[in-house]
C-alpha cells in the first residue's frame, strides 16, 4: 500500500464535504507530474487530505483510494472550469482518481507539520513546491496521522 497527501482548498471541497457526499472523483489536476501520482495510485491506498491555501493549511483527515485512475470528464466539458479543449475522449490528458473517507484528524497544521522530525524531507514542506498530489513514505504518513490522534 503506498501513501499520499492530496491538497484542496476547504472553501472548494473540504475534508467535511468528502465526509458528506462519502465519495468523490479527484478532478481539476492539471499537471503532468501530479497526474502520474494519480495512475500509479491503487484501490485501498491511503490520502492525507490537506486543506491549502486556507488560514492556517493542514491535515484535516485520511481518505482511502475507492477508484483508480481514469479520465477526468471535466476535461471534456466546455462549461466546466477544467475544460481543456486540446483533450479529447479518444486521447484524454487528464485523470481523476475516487476517494473516500476513511477517519478525521484532529486537525494538523503546517506550522506543527514543520516542527514533526520524521518531515523534514518531506516534499510537502520543500520551498517552492506547489503540486496537489505528492507520495508519503509510510514514516511520514504515519508521523501525520500521529500528530492528528
Amino acid at each position: 500500500m503506498a501513501h499520499w497527501l492530496m491538497k484542496s482548498e476547504p472553501d472548494v471541497f473540504s475534508y467535511d464535504d468528502l465526509v458528506r457526499v462519502k465519495r468523490e472523483g479527484w478532478d481539476g489536476v492539471r499537471n503532468y507530474q501530479a497526474r502520474n501520482f494519480m495512475r500509479t495510485m491503487r484501490k485501498g491506498d491511503l490520502v492525507i487530505f490537506y486543506h491549502s491555501n486556507a488560514t492556517p493549511p493542514g491535515a484535516a483527515g485520511i481518505a482511502r483510494i475507492s477508484g483508480e485512475a481514469e479520465p477526468d470528464p471535466t476535461q471534456f466539458d466546455p462549461k466546466s472550469k477544467y475544460f481543456d479543449p486540446k483533450s479529447s475522449p479518444d486521447d484524454p490528458r487528464w485523470d481523476w482518481v475516487t476517494l473516500a473517507p476513511k477517519k478525521r484528524l484532529k486537525f494538523v497544521s503546517l506550522d506543527t507539520l514543520r516542527t514533526i522530525p520524521e518531515l523534514a524531507n518531506c516534499q510537502l514542506l520543500a520551498r517552492g513546491n506547489r503540486l496537489s498530489v505528492i507520495p508519503l513514505t509510510d514514516d511520514e504518513f504515519a508521523a501525520i496521522v500521529d500528530a492528528g490522534s
